[in-house]
Parts: structure tokens; sequence; C-alpha cells
């Protein structure tokens, strides 16, 4: 699964595969924040990138700043 690319959005985050922690995880792309992820399963870590990516929207938005766009 590593090298694998989500989309949501218009936002991109990879998967990598911790083999030592046995945790599947990754960070979205093309922007200046962090946002990351990480979840034991695929399905589980996909929904977790687009928690992550509407949660930044949503801080953003509460905060009155623009978020950074790919």
């Amino acid at each position: 699964m590593s090298g694998a690319v989500f989309e949501f959005k218009d936002y991109q985050g990879y998967v990598e595969y911790d083999e030592e922690s046995e945790i599947l995880h990754g960070k979205v792309l093309h922007v200046r924040d962090l946002i990351t992820y990480e979840a034991e399963t695929a399905k589980e870590l996909k929904k977790a990138f687009q928690d992550s990516v509407n949660d930044y929207l949503e801080t953003c938005e509460a905060e009155g700043i623009d978020p950074n766009k790919p």
C-alpha cells in the first residue's frame, strides 16, 4: 500500500505503512500546514484522511483564515 494517494476536496494525501508499529499513516501533500492522519486499516485511513481535511477546513473557517490550497 505504500505510495498510494488519496484525493478529497482538491487535497491529496499519501499512504505509508510503518512496519515497526504496524500503523498506516500519511499527511496532506502540497500545503504549507502540517495535516496528518493514521489508522490501522486502509478503510479507516481513508476516513481519517477525509476527517483531517474537514477538520482543517473547519478550523480555518472558525479562525477566520484562508486554508492553504494545493
